[in-house]
């Protein structure tokens, strides 16, 4: 039996670390406009070479927008290296979850299909760090939850 993740266990905490070192490598070229020509580049041959699809022409505005992405990224991916904690690991996932669905929303409306990949990780990152909290809000065993004492005015 596989054991579920705790939010506070050293190896929850090792998935936030593994995330961010993950988001610190796909997304390190998108932070400025001459790394990001150089990944559309990349990205473009690979869709043109494996079918999957063309990238737009690049454009300053889409520039804009990739270095904006890939600048708060590199610095979020930064904090949860060199200090990883459970909570960074609740809002990545949450952060995650709006990812896959802003994903999810451009391959529904045509965007090239190298765009799975990274839905891919996006939902199972996420799914890895939100499980745990949800878990932990849920019972650990099926019995009814112990009833509080009465409280009793204190005597005077």
């Amino acid at each position: 039996m596989i054991r579920p993740l705790a939010p506070d266990s050293s190896a929850y905490l090792r998935v936030v670390r593994g995330s961010a070192w993950y988001d610190l490598v796909v997304t390190a070229g998108f932070a400025t406009p001459w790394t990001y020509a150089l990944v559309h580049d990349a990205l473009a041959s690979l869709g043109d070479a494996s079918g999957l699809g063309a990238m737009p022409a690049l454009d300053p505005m889409q520039t804009l927008y990739a270095n904006l992405m890939g600048s708060v990224v590199v610095v979020w991916a930064l904090l949860r290296i060199v200090r990883p904690q459970p909570g960074h690991g609740l809002f990545d996932g949450v952060a995650r979850t709006l990812f896959s669905a802003w994903q999810a929303y451009a391959l529904a409306h045509g965007a090239t299909r190298l765009l799975w990949f990274f839905f891919a990780v996006e939902v199972a990152f996420g799914v890895v760090q939100l499980l745990p909290w949800w878990r932990a809000r849920r019972p650990l065993t099926d019995t009814p939850a112990t009833p509080r004492p009465a409280r009793t005015p204190p005597s005077t």
